[in-house]
């Protein structure tokens, strides 16, 4: 049996798109190669989000091109999409496939076949599948390569997106998260003149299909949440109370230079609005450290923020330039050195918060959705409750994708200690 490889770098739209090649192989008769045979068909989709996933992209490039001699090594991404020349070169690339294309990229590798549709059917390796809404970018934060590469928003029809979810919840999963590069920019992929369907309009025909247990939406602005859409997931019925709301920064000056298109004030009136309709509603984000121009008071900004709103979560992003980008041509840069300090400031502060907001939820009985075995830990099994804290219980009999109830008995820097004592599982369907 012929085998494939897929390797995946960057954010949850490419891991979506990775699963569809996936499935689309599978369903030719192709298998996933195991780590240590060669396969015959290697995509690699690639992330330009920083110089680090440039290189690891380079990397990772060469070393399947190492690894599997003679196979037909198809590049992918947004890396391939701003240095397809460059891509073009190394050693073993046979196929660079632009992003405007990716959902056809099989057609250059069999151009005579009929290929399975672009869609997926699980989310290999996870208990949490993505569902991808939504493509390219219009907003041209002055620090992003994005737009560049994705092209402008386009969305997926409402039918598509339902049909997807449905077909994921048939096949067992029960935590459903719909992302996109911009969500916010959901129009249904209506055609010219048609009225656009929100984005809450969508979560709420989802959050209606038979079987789904969690329903989640993934990175936002906290501009886009009017409402509507505050509406929409405190008030459905398998929305999780936890959203991932962009902050970048905290303070107005350097926003304003990011182009963003929201205030301090505007990120800290949403989160306020969603915790005092639901208390337990938590929150992850997005912070960039370095930024041009960026002073100690500044930063000193977003420390404030991290520390008002306590973050379930920050994915810390240092500063890195990008061609073609705007704050490229900004004056101010910030020192490596003084760039690698705020890093570590924020990861220690993020933890510190995250720790904090843990310890509120100790005492509590909770439900998790359990996911990983670890083999670090061979008789525990971790899992999220709906507002997304990592919970660790006895492994017991539980397998991954099982409804637990827990009682939450202790706070570690690895998240919380939960026992399960007579409460039963939902076996996983």
């Amino acid at each position: 049996m012929k085998k494939f490889k897929i390797v995946t770098l960057g954010c949850r739209t490419n891991q979506y798109e990775s699963q569809a090649y996936h499935d689309q192989l599978s369903a030719m008769g192709y298998q996933a190669a195991q780590e240590h045979e060669s396969a015959d068909i290697c995509i690699v989709n690639t992330c330009t989000v920083t110089d680090s996933a440039d290189s690891t992209s380079r990397h990772e490039i060469r070393k399947l091109a190492r690894e599997n001699p003679g196979s037909r090594l198809v590049v992918t991404g947004c890396f391939a999409e701003r240095r397809p020349d460059l891509v073009g070169a190394l050693e073993g690339v046979t196929d660079v496939v632009p992003n405007k294309e990716k959902d056809r990229l099989l057609e250059s590798v069999f151009p005579a076949a009929e290929l399975p549709e672009f869609s997926i059917k699980r989310f290999e390796g996870h208990t949490r599948a993505f569902v991808k809404i939504q493509d390219g970018c219009n907003s041209f934060c002055t620090y992003c390569i994005i737009p560049y590469v994705r092209g402008r928003s386009k969305s997926r029809t409402v039918e598509d997106v339902l049909r997807e979810v449905e077909g994921l919840i048939a096949n067992g999963y029960k935590d459903i998260v719909l992302t996109g590069i911009n969500i916010g920019d959901f129009d249904g992929g209506v055609k010219e003149g048609e009225a656009p369907v929100r984005l809450s309009q969508l979560i709420r025909l989802v959050d209606q299909i038979p079987g789904l247990e969690r329903l989640r939406v993934s990175s936002i602005d906290p501009d886009e949440v009017d409402e509507d859409l505050a509406d929409a997931i405190l008030n459905g019925r398998h929305t999780c109370h936890s959203m991932h709301i962009v902050l970048q920064a905290g303070s107005n000056v350097v926003l304003k230079r990011m182009n963003r298109k929201y205030t301090r004030q505007i990120f800290l009136d949403t989160v306020q609005k969603l915790k005092n309709a639901s208390p337990d509603f938590t929150f992850t984000t997005d912070i960039i450290v370095g930024f041009p121009g960026e002073t100690e008071g500044d930063f000193a900004e977003t420390l404030e923020v991290m520390k008002e709103v306590k973050f379930a979560k920050v994915h810390m992003f240092p500063y890195s330039e990008r061609a073609r980008t705007r704050a490229a041509l900004m004056p101010n840069k910030v020192s490596s050195e003084v760039i690698k300090s705020r890093k570590q400031q924020v990861l220690r502060l993020s933890e510190q918060m995250a720790f904090e907001l843990r310890e509120q939820f100790v005492g509590r009985r909770m439900t998790i959705l359990t996911e990983n075995l670890d083999p670090s830990r061979p008789d525990e099994i971790s899992g999220h409750t709906e507002n997304f804290l990592m919970v660790w219980i006895p492994k017991q009999s539980y397998g991954p994708n099982e409804i637990v109830e827990v009682d939450l008995i202790a706070n570690t820097p690895d998240g919380l200690i939960g026992s399960v004592g007579e409460t039963k599982a939902c076996c996983a369907s």
